[in-house]
């Protein structure tokens, strides 16, 4: 049985903190990856950024956040493929490629570059920054971190703890139409009908994942 907290955003901050705090001791140098996961408007990518920058408030620089997300497949890829509806899917990334860089980063001596994802341009960025090699502490965060088909499931093996975010999901209707409408890239109808084509539907699917987390979190939040 995996165990369940209910706690405000700043408690989950301070929770986490402290048991990394203790693995990093445990780890004796050794690097570690700490997987956030949880379905898209969940708060993961917050909660995650927050808790780096709180590693690296105590022990500057040795913390750093890699989000799965520069792992989508190319948006020209996706339109290609005729994925472009589907974008955000488990298949319109590319799994196997997330499996091998997570596997290298882990026991990587030297710096290693790491994609990005640009909501500004919805699509991947090469090189958008780089984890030095005195990181010992990787935060990775992502949906699709616990799925349990290949080849996403490789992924939890290189995860030494991982903690599954989970929030009300009408909550996380609103917080999608406000994420997709920032950049004014799109028609509020069209992200409307891709929510609850694609947003919802892979939400569902990440939140059946909860099982395999060492951890799962249900935030206490308002909006």
């Amino acid at each position: 049985m995996v165990d369940t907290l209910h706690l405000t955003p700043q408690l989950t901050i301070e929770r986490l903190v402290q048991h990394i705090h203790n693995m990093q001791g445990e780890a004796q140098g050794k690097r570690i990856a700490v997987g956030f996961v949880g379905g898209p408007g969940a708060g993961k990518s917050t909660i995650a950024a927050q808790v780096v920058a709180a590693l690296n408030a105590t022990q500057p620089g040795t913390s750093a956040l890699v989000p799965m997300d520069g792992f989508h497949m190319k948006h020209a890829k996706i339109v290609s493929l005729g994925l472009e509806d589907r974008k955000g899917a488990p298949h319109t990334f590319e799994g196997a490629a997330f499996v091998s860089f997570l596997s290298d980063l882990k026991t990587a001596t030297g710096s290693i570059d790491v994609p990005g994802y640009s909501r500004k341009i919805e699509d991947t960025v090469d090189k958008a920054f780089t984890v030095p090699p005195e990181v010992h502490t990787l935060i990775i965060e992502g949906n699709y971190l616990l799925l349990g088909d290949a080849p996403w499931s490789a992924v939890r093996d290189l995860l030494d703890y991982a903690v599954f975010i989970h929030v009300d999901r009408e909550l996380v209707k609103a917080r999608l139409l406000r994420r997709h409408g920032e950049e004014g890239l799109f028609t509020e109808e069209r992200n409307r009908a891709h929510i609850e084509r694609n947003d919802l539907p892979n939400f569902d699917l990440v939140d059946k994942t909860r099982d395999r987390a060492d951890l799962v979190i249900e935030l206490n939040v308002s909006q």
